[in-house]
């Protein structure tokens, strides 16, 4: 009996000799709808900016990743479990976990960022004009521009179709703004509806049996994620595919106008700089993107019948696959 007393009291000796691992006294909770080339790119200049301000991370800050695997309930019961664990901070990637940050807390700072329109979530009535703990960046998309774009590069173009979420304020919200600024261009929006990633192939046939003389795919959460698969079909049948995020020029877009996703994080992690510096989260205005950017994919342009012209070309921050490409600072930076 008494040596296993004396064990006890060694192992115990002998832990508290033992050095711990440092722990981070501040930590981040990060809460994104589904893994997207949109949301990597957020959360790489999220990091940056923190480290750009000597936040370590794993020292001084802890950023605990979680995803809702595209499905809302999980989304909430994420938002509630980093309540119940005590974070510091959230962050919230998206309108889907902006709002569900929301009804998970009142009182823990939330930082949003690649939302559409923050106005819907009722996180606020204007910039300056929001809950006591919730600011970010917002994200709304050059809709009329890019439908002004397609215009101007396919001049006979009437009918434009488009996947959307109907589950996601974010998709209805930008699918209404293509439906009014395509009207003003004498353009028909043709839109199809999908419930998950893994309709996706099935919509985007049906969208293609449509008959339509372009896609333009705006940014959905749920498309993004697969946006690879609508790339696939376009250049198979040969219809002009244009992306509503950068990226999408990667994955079959001939063409994308937009945000740099990059930039957007690391916005974001500026604001959560100041907010662990003290600052509150209801007296820092929301903010927005400027500086809306052109990426072009000759080569995929090319599979699908697209010709752009020199001048067009000349507008393009990035022109992919080339030698020297002029690419954004979100893809450069790992």
């Amino acid at each position: 009996m008494r040596k296993g007393c004396f064990a006890v009291v060694g192992l115990a000796a002998f832990l508290t000799a033992c050095p711990r691992p440092p722990r981070a006294a501040y930590t981040i909770g990060v809460l994104q709808f589904l893994e997207s080339p949109t949301t990597k790119d957020v959360r790489r200049g999220f990091s940056d900016a923190l480290a750009a301000r000597g936040l370590r991370e794993g020292i001084s800050v802890r950023l605990d990743v979680r995803d809702g695997l595209g499905d809302l309930s999980e989304v909430q019961r994420t938002a509630q479990s980093f309540v119940r664990d005590g974070v510091d901070m959230i962050l919230a990637i998206t309108t889907p976990c902006l709002q569900a940050a929301i009804i998970a807390t009142q009182k823990i700072p939330i930082i949003f960022t690649s939302v559409a329109n923050p106005y819907l979530t009722r996180a606020g009535t204007a910039s300056s004009s929001h809950l006591d703990n919730v600011t970010g960046v917002a994200s709304t998309g050059p809709i009329q521009q890019t439908l002004a774009f397609i215009k101007e590069v396919l001049p006979a173009v009437k009918r434009v179709g488009t996947l959307w979420t109907p589950s996601e304020l974010n998709s209805e919200y930008y699918l209404d703004l293509a439906r009014t600024s395509a009207d003003a261009l004498g353009v028909e929006i043709v839109a199809v509806p999908v419930a998950n990633p893994n309709e996706v192939l099935l919509a985007s046939q049906v969208l293609i049996n449509k008959s339509v003389d372009a896609i333009y795919q705006i940014s959905d959460n749920t498309v993004n994620a697969s946006f690879e698969v609508l790339g696939r079909l376009a250049e198979d049948n040969g219809i002009p595919l244009f992306g509503g995020f950068l990226l999408s020029t990667h994955f079959g877009a001939c063409a994308a106008l937009g945000w740099d996703f990059y930039d957007m994080g690391f916005k974001a992690g500026e604001i959560a700089v100041r907010i662990k510096g003290g600052e509150s989260a209801g007296r820092i205005p929301f903010q927005s993107m400027t500086g809306v950017k052109l990426h072009i994919n000759l080569r995929m342009a090319e599979k699908q019948g697209v010709k752009f012209r020199p001048e067009i070309i000349k507008r393009a921050a990035e022109l992919w696959p080339s030698e020297k490409p002029a690419a954004s600072a979100g893809q450069n930076r790992d």
